[in-house]
């Protein structure tokens, strides 16, 4: 399952799932917000 996370090298909210596939646009984003990801693993 993704997510709409921060993408910073767009600027954009984009579909990006906990491997880091941006299904946006199709490929692996270098930097992207990830918080929503980390918060759910220490729960």
């Amino acid at each position: 399952m993704s997510k709409l996370c921060y993408n910073y090298d767009s600027g954009e909210y984009e579909d990006i799932d906990e491997d880091g596939y941006n299904w946006t646009r199709g490929e692996y984003p270098y930097n992207w917000d990830d918080s929503e990801y980390k918060r759910e693993r220490e729960e």
